[in-house]
């Protein structure tokens, strides 16, 4: 009867939890609606005042807060607006806007805020630090950052010191904090990096001359899409680094950034005693159009990496009818794996190829379709895209 009794209880107890855990819920829900309904409230109150602030950034006015005392929520709204206006300004306008945020005291509430123990608090503070570029704040959100596990948290860290950073060294420690938990976000890493305002350049040949590895692959990463002179003799250095990762990424950006290489520098990357960098430099030498490359991409179809050959393959698909005859060579006359790698190939472009509708890709088509035919033999009626297989001369050539 006891144990019954207690059974009852636990019943009443845990169904008293659930009701109670509804109720938090509808009143969470209930709060944020309303939070947001002020919000919208405040934001059409105060559309003049952002119309005004928009108009005299270029002017030499003092700009202020709207008069009268301003509730909490409307003084977020304000600050909210200025900090999307400055992540889409530059140069003057963007630190009008800082200036006026800092006047208003937003900055010295959120360094505060950063103190709180709610997590939920310090993030958004993080956040809203970031964003108004006060680098008072950095040290703060360093001494956070080295001493919390990683987490999203350490994300909104490291990305609000990247953008209030006003020195090098301060985007260095971040990136040395960050990295220091052994993640695999080189990646992610470069993407915060180049959040800064400072000079990028700089910035990439420090981390391409660092001791630390993941700061080079984190270099390496943001090299993509950034012209940058300065740092390419250090890139042609690192193509004969010693750790695997860090050469494979860095004969990527070596290939794409110098389109006329030298004939002992593609034999030595077709060489590398790394299968990543030789697949690499099987895949560039296809979007180079490298055509003197073809004996070498022949030979790559016997390579023990089965990415190697795979790229080979395919730069020599794209290296127009001599790079697709090289295919079909090694097709009838190699074995093993170098037979079977350009069939493979041969099989996808005449797969391919035959559903475009361009008239050059047509052409290009029929004569692959001609070599294939001459190679293999016409087991069936050759099909040729209608109304075009006469079209830029004589294709047996």
């Amino acid at each position: 009867m006891f144990h019954l009794t207690v059974a009852y209880i636990f019943i009443y107890v845990c169904l008293g939890l659930i009701a109670l855990g509804i109720l938090l819920l509808f009143q969470m829900k209930i709060s944020h609606n309303r939070e947001q309904r002020n919000r919208e409230a405040y934001a059409k109150k105060h559309h003049d005042y952002f119309v005004y602030v928009q108009a005299n950034l270029q002017d030499n006015v003092e700009l202020r807060l709207p008069p009268g005392k301003l509730k909490k929520l409307e003084k977020r709204v304000i600050q909210d607006k200025f900090i999307e206006w400055i992540e889409q300004f530059k140069g003057d306008y963007r630190s009008k806007l800082i200036e006026l945020c800092r006047e208003a005291g937003f900055v010295e509430e959120d360094l505060k805020a950063l103190r709180s123990i709610r997590y939920g608090r310090r993030l958004e503070a993080a956040y809203r630090l970031g964003g108004m570029r006060a680098p008072e704040a950095v040290p703060m959100l360093q001494n956070i950052l080295q001493k919390r596990k990683y987490s999203s948290l350490s994300i909104v860290l490291a990305r609000s010191i990247a953008k209030a950073a006003d020195n090098s060294e301060d985007l260095l420690q971040m990136l040395r904090a960050l990295l220091s938990h052994g993640k695999p976000i080189h990646n992610l890493a470069a993407d915060i990096m180049l959040e800064t305002g400072l000079d990028s350049s700089a910035i990439l040949l420090k981390l391409l001359n660092d001791s630390d590895s993941a700061l080079v692959k984190v270099g390496l990463v943001a090299m993509w899409g950034q012209a940058v002179p300065e740092v390419m003799p250090v890139l042609g250095r690192l193509v004969g680094a010693e750790e695997k990762d860090v050469r494979a990424e860095a004969v990527k950006l070596y290939l794409t950034t110098n389109p006329a290489l030298k004939d002992d520098t593609i034999a030595q990357l077709m060489s590398d005693r790394s299968w990543e960098v030789r697949a690499e430099a099987a895949r560039a030498l296809g979007q180079l159009h490298a055509a003197g490359s073809i004996p070498l991409l022949t030979d790559a179809l016997r390579d023990s990496s089965w990415k190697v050959r795979y790229n080979s393959a395919e730069s020599l698909a794209e290296l127009g009818e001599a790079g697709f005859e090289a295919l079909c060579q090694a097709a009838l006359t190699g074995a093993g794996i170098q037979r079977e790698a350009a069939l493979h190939r041969i099989e996808l472009v005449m797969e391919k190829e035959r559903e475009h509708s361009a008239i050059e890709q047509m052409v290009a088509y029929n004569k692959k379709r001609l070599l294939y035919d001459r190679y293999f033999g016409v087991k069936q009626p050759a099909k040729r895209v209608g109304g075009v297989a006469a079209v830029g001369g004589d294709y047996s050539a």
